[in-house]
């Protein structure tokens, strides 16, 4: 199903390509998830100062005036719910020797496999600190601005059949997009074999600039993926998430051999891809499964406000660019400039301004008690590690947590012994416990 999208040409390409370059600066510059410029970037900790943030118990720890003046939630403690904080945990730098790296699995030997958005797989072993050659067998990836090799998965029958998922962004002539593939990693873990592309998402002209593409990847507990994929529009936005016979803009389901998954609400719909599971998003770069309930969260990137964390259903419409808790990077409003609009879902938690969200987690372990029933958020322009409590799908306290380390955080994982890990822009590995 590949369809071309070039909503711009001549003088407006120009425009598009300055607005989204704008679109990855950090907080400090203009908002949004990715190093500006093309290849590269993306190193060092966060660019730029973080946000000031005020740390008083049972009061919101953000007190910036928001980006859309009349901004305002739709119910009670869906945005800036008070700050609860919990004991610092010990933060332990494992490596500094990675380059852009976007995504981790554990394996069951105890190494972390660790994607590098450049296009290169490796492995780090805890036992010995010691990082792996890039393995063999990776595809060649399109790596430009945000996009690269992107998330990583195990398949739940790993430690039989040795089958991992992945994504990437594939150039496809004057085309690109979001493609979802498979291989089986080696017994010494030096390389993948077997590299099949089974899923494409819409393709989108490669002139555009490689931002607002998603990418993010979680297998539900029947063992089909979700894979998200982002709008990859400028400003003013397009509406191709709004419209159902592509998938940008869409969170995508689809079998281990990318059939449209049993159950999909637009089966048999004309006009419809039959992947799509949700639709309405923008900038989708964190995606997980709660293991408690089995339920899909995702997060995802305004633009000058109204970053989402968000509970995505079957056949739903989360609004992008219908309503938004913020506003075009010019500074105009985005459509009729509305917070709510019939038809579609509110987030359950939104930030305005942004913190540029990316990587999510659920914490189900046992060496942190204080941080039952939390989620956390990796951020990218907040320079932090967000924690939420949750009461079911309600946020009550908010915690950021390794402020005073300025790292964009790209990923963050709970380890199979209870420690949470976190990948950054600053090319590190990093293990939190307890003190």
């Amino acid at each position: 199903m590949k369809q071309h999208w070039l909503p711009f040409a001549g003088a407006g390409a120009a425009m598009l390509g300055a607005v989204l370059l704008m679109a990855q600066a950090p907080v400090g510059g203009p908002p949004g998830g990715g190093p500006p410029g093309g290849r590269g970037g993306g190193k060092g900790g966060g660019k730029g100062a973080p946000p000031a943030f005020q740390m008083v118990k049972g009061q919101p720890i953000d007190t910036r005036e928001p980006e859309k003046k009349d901004d305002h939630p739709a119910f009670p403690g869906q945005t800036r719910v008070p700050y609860e904080p919990t004991t610092p945990p010990k933060v332990t730098l494992l490596t500094d020797k990675l380059n852009n790296p976007w995504s981790m699995a554990f394996l069951p030997d105890g190494k972390i496999l660790i994607n590098e958005k450049p296009g290169n797989m490796r492995t780090f072993n805890p036992k010995d600190g010691s990082l792996s050659e890039p393995l063999m067998g990776v595809p060649k990836v399109y790596y430009q601005g945000q996009v690269g090799l992107l998330d990583l998965a195990l398949d739940p029958q790993f430690a039989s059949n040795r089958r991992i998922f992945f994504s990437y962004m594939e150039l496809m002539g004057d085309d690109d997009g979001i493609v979802l593939a498979t291989a089986k990693l080696a017994p010494d873990d030096a390389a993948i074999t077997g590299a099949t592309v089974v899923f494409r998402a819409t393709a989108v002209n490669a002139r555009m600039h490689g931002a607002n593409r998603g990418g993010r990847i979680a297998i539900g507990r029947d063992g089909n993926i979700f894979m998200t994929v982002g709008d990859g529009s400028g400003s003013p936005p397009w509406d191709m998430a709004q419209k159902l016979d592509n998938t940008i803009g869409k969170i995508v389901h689809v079998t281990p051999e990318g059939k449209p998954a049993p159950g999909n609400p637009f089966i048999g719909k004309a006009g419809a891809a039959p992947e799509i599971w949700s639709y309405g998003h923008r900038s989708e770069e964190g995606l997980t499964i709660n293991p408690d309930t089995g339920a899909l969260w995702e997060t995802e990137h305004g633009p000058r406000g109204g970053d989402k964390l968000l509970q995505p259903e079957a056949g739903k419409n989360y609004g992008w660019p219908v309503y938004v808790h913020g506003i075009d990077y010019p500074g105009a409003a985005i459509g009729a400039g509305i917070t709510e609009a019939p038809g579609t879902e509110q987030p359950l938690y939104y930030w305005d301004p942004v913190i540029a969200p990316s990587g999510l987690a659920f914490y189900t372990g046992n060496q942190f008690p204080e941080w039952k029933n939390s989620i956390f958020v990796g951020a990218l322009g907040g320079q932090m590690l967000d924690r939420l409590h949750l009461d079911g799908k309600k946020v009550i306290g908010e915690e950021p947590l390794l402020m005073d380390m300025r790292n964009r955080t790209r990923d963050v994982r709970m380890g199979p012994e209870g420690a949470v890990y976190i990948l950054t822009d600053a090319n590190s590995l990093m293990k939190l416990t307890p003190k």
